[in-house]
């Protein structure tokens, strides 16, 4: 699949950019023309990423960043502004899940999960928003969401909690922040073949869930590139407050 969208002159930092989706995504964006700050705890590895990303020309820094301490949010967002100037662009990617039976999930996984997911991506745009509104600039931000936050599954209560509150989030913010021009929507995947669940799709219980998905396979990473290119870039100037499904037909199929 062949697709082209403009970035030049954005500003884009995507959170948990170190491995799988977040670092497909921060080189889907460096590739179109926006200079990219690739955030993540693990600094070594998003160093080696943007130091491949300059090797072919491209603006991109690595900035360390928890999206769960807000000091350290605020200090990535400083890095990354110094760095490539004011963030217009903002992928909230950084999350973590679990495979808890509800009755014995512990509480502290559940407020993990809640903190990185839902507060973590909360507390980033947050923090980008008020630099864009003192910058005087609008910006996109693009929360990266679930079809678990649309329908569940067994053992991930906490997981499909953080993902419905970050779509419900996703509205509340760019009802909020439209006025100055901050546009907020979120993208929610379906099943997306990664280097860390390839092994349990290969297993006969991956197939059976793939058996599920109206077109019968996985997502690919790149399937998601048009929907993110849409809402980064300026052919979306019309789009707040939306969530857009990523899933092969998944959410719906029959119960």
């Amino acid at each position: 699949m062949s697709l082209s969208a403009d970035l030049s002159g954005k500003v884009a930092l995507v959170t948990g950019a170190s491995s799988g989706l977040g670092l497909h995504m921060a080189r889907t964006l460096a590739r179109a023309g926006a200079a990219v700050a690739l955030a993540a705890r693990r600094l070594e590895r998003i160093e080696a990423e943007a130091r491949a990303l300059r090797a072919e020309g491209r603006r991109a820094v690595a900035v360390p960043l928890d999206v769960t301490d807000p000091r350290s949010v605020e200090e990535g967002l400083a890095r990354a502004r110094a760095a490539l100037g004011t963030v217009t662009v903002l992928v909230n990617n950084a999350g973590i899940a679990h495979t808890d039976r509800a009755l014995e999930l512990p509480p502290a996984t559940f407020r993990s999960v809640l903190a990185t997911n839902l507060e973590g991506a909360f507390l980033v745009a947050q923090a980008a928003a008020r630099a864009m509104i003192e910058a005087k600039v609008g910006g996109s931000i693009v929360n990266v969401a679930s079809i678990l936050g649309f329908r569940v599954a067994g053992r991930v209560a906490a997981y499909a909690a953080s993902k419905a509150g970050l779509v419900r989030l996703t509205e509340a913010l760019a009802l909020e922040w439209a006025r100055f021009g901050i546009r907020v929507n979120a993208l929610a995947p379906g099943y997306i073949e990664t280097d860390l669940n390839r092994e349990f799709f290969a297993s006969e219980a991956g197939k059976a869930m793939i058996a599920r998905v109206p077109q019968r396979r996985l997502g690919r990473m790149e399937d998601l590139d048009g929907p993110l290119l849409l809402l980064a870039s300026d052919a979306s100037a019309y789009m707040t407050g939306t969530t857009i499904v990523v899933d092969g037909g998944h959410l719906v199929s029959s119960l």
